[in-house]
């Protein structure tokens, strides 16, 4: 009988890149493996390609967060036990299953589609290559996540939400705040709700004086209540700056650790839109997935009961050499299309078209302007988010020549 896994892997023992050593070694003898969490609930871990994009198209694995205990698989300092199903947040429709999702997810569908993304792309190019002027004018070393990697995505998110770009710091710090693992309750409680209010105030403004951006679009439509405005735009704030920061910034990580691809981008830069996929695929900086099996399911030989928590790990199932031939490699050269980065199914991500577009036109101007970009400390000594819900650096000091 193979001994059941403890709670989820979580260090990153080969590199900063692949998934933990653990979980590889699971992915290729048992990809759907009981798991007993922390708490001591017995429940399941997901790590082959085939298995997490089967799961997430699965709408028997409930993104309800209503429906039972969802448990966590590290452990959670402060938290209390967890003895009844969390209420559903309004407005929050990754946490929801159709019909609400559907009713929810439609709002904001003509919003994303590629060619309203299309028509965004001079905007973006223009204030990247605004950020990287400022990037230019500053004396190396520099933190590239400050002053590059997040202030494209925020400003991008901002100016299409509407949302006061002033007010960009203490959101961030907030949101961070909150989606830390290992802060304790009080303190994300208080996160949450400075948010929480912040973003009352906004939309209820929006509302009564609507403005040309997609927020106040939202805010016209009477059949969404404020709590729902508010839980939307808390979404689509915080999931249009934080992936993508976290793209751009561990992406130019991993290119400045694989050399000959960096030099590869520079020779061809049409390889960009390609390399964007691989990074995606190679990356995965949003890896933990969260399902409750609404009721009893045979699955890929197992048997999974009603009510037990599923966690699936994207980067596992896009690092899976069934999948990908040498897939712990990065090569800009492949085509990595399939994979799991944007989830699959009902849930896939709304805004991958908005974030495709940020990373090709960061990737390509910062390559362009910057040729003799290095790192400015050792590999070592960057400080990876290994304590955040979505993985990338914490802070990312270069230099050029």
């Amino acid at each position: 009988m193979t001994a059941v896994q403890q709670g989820l892997p979580m260090d990153r023992d080969v590199n900063p890149f692949d998934p933990p050593s653990q979980i590889t070694q699971l992915r290729s003898t048992r990809p759907v493996s009981p798991m007993l969490f922390p708490d001591g609930h017995e429940g399941w871990l997901v790590t082959g390609y085939d298995a997490v994009r089967q799961a997430l198209a699965d709408t028997r694995f409930s993104s309800r967060q209503d429906l039972g205990i969802i448990h966590m698989p590290f452990p959670t300092p402060g938290m209390p036990e967890q003895t009844e199903p969390s209420p559903q947040t309004p407005g929050l429709f990754i946490s929801m299953d159709p019909p609400d999702h559907t009713r929810l997810r439609r709002k904001l569908t003509g919003a994303f589609t590629v060619k309203r993304m299309k028509a965004l792309e001079e905007g973006i190019a223009e204030i990247t290559e605004r950020q990287l002027d400022e990037l230019a004018s500053l004396t190396p070393p520099v933190d590239l996540v400050k002053e590059f990697a997040l202030p494209v995505p925020s400003l991008v998110i901002c100016e299409m939400l509407g949302v006061p770009y002033a007010d960009r710091e203490t959101f961030q710090a907030n949101s961070s705040k909150f989606m830390e693992r290992e802060v304790n309750l009080e303190d994300k409680m208080a996160a949450y709700m400075a948010i929480y209010t912040y973003l009352s105030e906004l939309v209820t403004s929006k509302r009564a004086e609507p403005d040309d951006d997609l927020l106040s679009d939202l805010a016209r439509d009477e059949d969404l209540s404020i709590e729902e405005l508010i839980g939307m735009a808390f979404l689509l704030l915080l999931a249009g700056h934080e992936t993508t920061a976290n793209m751009l910034a561990l992406g130019t990580f991993a290119l400045l650790e694989h050399p000959e691809q960096l030099a590869a981008l520079r020779a061809e830069p049409e390889l960009i839109p390609d390399a964007v996929e691989e990074l995606l695929r190679y990356l995965a900086v949003g890896d933990v997935f969260y399902r409750y099996a609404a009721e009893d399911i045979e699955f890929f030989g197992e048997t999974i009961r009603e009510g037990s928590t599923v966690i699936l790990s994207l980067l596992a199932g896009n690092h899976d050499p069934e999948r990908y031939e040498n897939a712990d490699a990065l090569d800009v050269r492949r085509n990595a299309r399939g994979h799991l980065s944007f989830g699959h199914g009902i849930h896939q991500c709304l805004g991958q078209q908005l974030a495709r577009i940020e990373m090709r036109t960061g990737f390509e101007g910062l390559l362009r302007r910057f040729p003799g970009l290095e790192l400015a400390v050792a590999a070592r000594e960057v400080k990876l988010r290994t304590d955040m819900n979505i993985y990338g650096v914490h802070a990312l000091p270069v230099t050029w020549a």
